[in-house]
């Protein structure tokens, strides 16, 4: 007979006032419907600036099963997930997003799969409710991504999975300082596989992707698992000096067999304007990977907790309310 693993959902959490009752309900309900336990839910609030993390608090206070961790400001999606995965104690643990676009309810068929033998199972969105520029974009995204990387990485597969305990141990002894999750999770490898979802429109508020930030998240992806970009400079730059040889041959040829003399100023200067905008092109792709060699070799923590927030064993506080702990604390995942 198989015991039933104890579950975490991890969550992300950034200026959810509004989603936040109905994602509480909603993943409660599910840690009930679960046989085994104790399950939990890790909420880290990742800087907040609206009344998310007063919420939290009022949650872990009613129910031990909520654990809060409070950033000392705002680091990242990534960062958060990264803080999350940190902190939780199950033998599984389930990352989504806040927003509900992940549907909680897929939980127990993410444990299926578990029980199959699959140590990552991974949600393929389906049915998308964004702008259809932005579908378009996530999708041209993923297969770009994929034909660059020599690494297998699921098509249309967002941070919702579900990850046994020992996905979760090698995700921590990671020492990435840009994190690009999802891609980190097919690099670890062990069984892997993907369950079609459909993708929710968000309950409440607004995304906390800006396309800056989205970008960010894709060139974190790029220059993470490919060297594409190193090798297109090379290979770009071998035509350049190519079709350079090619034309001074065919210049001289000119000069001594057809008595032209080298002509074509404009033909000159639209070249030299072209190579010019190659060459800084390809220095920015050159400075993407060196600036992420500079960020990662600082070794500054990829987040810094402000204080952890549980029920307390200790019962209830001097007033009668169930207690709260708070522990400051400052560290690195790899501690």
């Amino acid at each position: 007979m198989r015991v039933p693993p104890r579950v975490s959902l991890a969550l992300p959490v950034y200026n959810e006032e509004e989603t936040l009752p109905e994602l509480l309900r909603r993943t409660t309900a599910v840690l009930d419907a679960l046989p085994g336990g104790p399950h939990e839910i890790v909420l880290v609030d990742d800087g907040s600036r609206d009344r998310t993390l007063e919420m939290l608090e009022e949650a872990a206070r009613r129910d031990h099963r909520i654990v809060v961790v409070a950033l000392s400001r705002n680091f990242g999606h990534q960062a958060a997930i990264s803080a999350a995965l940190d902190h939780v104690t199950g033998d599984v643990t389930v990352v989504m997003d806040a927003d509900l676009q992940d549907p909680p309810e897929v939980v127990p068929q993410f444990l299926e799969k578990y029980h199959e033998g699959y140590d990552v199972v991974y949600a393929k969105r389906a049915n998308r409710k964004e702008a259809r520029w932005l579908r378009m974009s996530y999708h041209m995204f993923y297969r770009l991504l994929s034909r660059m990387s020599k690494l297998h990485l699921p098509l249309d597969a967002g941070d919702f999975a579900l990850l046994s305990r020992r996905v979760v141990d090698q995700l921590r002894d990671l020492p990435e300082r840009h994190r690009y999750l999802r891609g980190l999770r097919a690099w670890v490898g062990y069984q892997q596989i993907g369950i079609t979802v459909n993708r929710a429109e968000r309950y409440g508020g607004t995304s906390k992707y800006s396309l800056t930030k989205l970008m960010g998240l894709a060139f974190d992806g790029i220059f993470s698992f490919s060297t594409v970009p190193l090798r297109a400079a090379t290979v770009v730059g071998a035509f350049a000096v190519g079709l350079s040889a090619l034309f001074a041959i065919y210049q001289v040829f000119a000069k001594f067999f057809l008595s032209q003399q080298p002509r074509g100023f404009t033909a000159t200067l639209l070249v030299v304007t072209f190579l010019s905008g190659v060459n800084l092109f390809f220095l920015g792709v050159i400075g993407e990977y060196v600036g992420r060699v500079y960020e990662q070799v600082k070794a500054r923590p990829v987040y810094v907790v402000g204080r952890i927030i549980r029920r307390g064993r200790g019962g209830v506080d001097a007033e009668g309310r169930a207690g709260v702990e708070r522990e400051p604390i400052a560290r690195s995942p790899n501690d």
